[in-house]
């Protein structure tokens, strides 16, 4: 017992010992360890306390699970920007003595974090001007997906093969995005569609609109709409819109299913669908074949 009390004497004496200096204030190994466990607390708890955020106290007030993230993260780093404060002020550091510290020391960081740092400020425009959202279906260059998580330096998002992407928040600042349901989850689908010169236009327009009003994905309104476009070379050519709220991020199963029903349907009613044909005229020539002087070309 007496052993365990001297070490635990030893142990206090070693740590209660002046280590550094901060300006006026001088910091033993204590202190440090304090500031050490005492950081990782506050990660710890402000991390517990956003997640209760969203999926407590502002889960009735506010179903938007975007804007529920967005105040939950900012709550988050005010939290951990005061604990921090007091963490250092209790252990008697002066945080204006570090201000020409952290400043020079920012300011090299800075030059080899600028990516790291244009992500992080894009990340907090994209909390306050909520040009995406979590749940969003968007197009990112050649990438299309659900948003998942907007977080502060990466934004998650899920293809429809079941692929988390992360995406840098300065993409979404600096390039072209395309939202599909920023407004509402309501899309329009074009389908082209031609066929022969033979067929009636009424006829076709009829038999199209039949298709999309016994497809379930299809909305009654806005009412789907049949455009005659043009009269191409072998076809004519017609366009067929629809608007779907329930397959937004699926359209191409949307599009597949209508593509089969249309054939279908065109066939039972003996409407054709034309392939490209051209028309090849062959002229003779008085012009005298290679080699017919001398009774090697062909013999008629």
């Amino acid at each position: 017992m007496e052993s365990l009390l001297q070490f635990f004497k030893r142990s206090k004496e070693f740590l209660d010992a002046q280590t550094i200096s901060i300006g006026t204030a001088s910091l033993s190994l204590a202190d440090i360890v304090y500031v050490i466990v005492a950081c990782v607390l506050l990660v710890y708890l402000s991390s517990k306390l956003r997640r209760w955020i969203v999926r407590s106290l502002l889960s009735k007030r506010s179903p938007d699970i975007g804007v529920r993230q967005a105040i939950a993260t900012i709550i988050h780093y005010i939290v951990v920007f005061i604990g921090l404060v007091i963490i250092f002020e209790t252990t008697g550091i002066d945080l204006s003595s570090l201000a020409l510290v952290v400043g020079g020391l920012g300011l090299g960081i800075g030059f080899g974090l600028q990516n790291i740092a244009n992500d992080l400020v894009s990340g907090l425009v994209i909390l306050f001007e909520r040009p995406v959202k979590v749940g969003d279906r968007i197009q990112v260059g050649d990438t299309t997906g659900d948003i998942i998580r907007v977080g502060p330096r990466a934004t998650t998002l899920k293809t429809n093969d079941n692929i988390a992407i992360i995406i840098p928040n300065s993409e979404f600042t600096s390039s072209r995005v395309i939202n599909w349901s920023h407004s509402d989850r309501m899309v329009r689908l074009q389908i082209p569609v031609g066929v022969s010169y033979r067929s009636d236009p009424e006829f076709v327009r009829s038999l199209l609109l039949q298709v999309v009003g016994t497809h379930e994905g299809v909305l009654k309104k806005p009412e789907p709409g049949v455009m005659f476009n043009e009269f191409g070379e072998s076809s004519l050519k017609f366009t067929l819109r629809v608007w779907t709220s329930t397959l937004i991020t699926i359209p191409i199963i949307l599009r597949s299913d209508l593509n089969f029903a249309i054939r279908s349907t065109f066939m039972e009613h003996g409407v054709e669908i034309p392939f490209p044909q051209r028309d090849l005229h062959l002229r003779s020539s008085s012009i005298p074949l290679p080699g017919a002087e001398r009774g090697l070309g062909s013999k008629t």
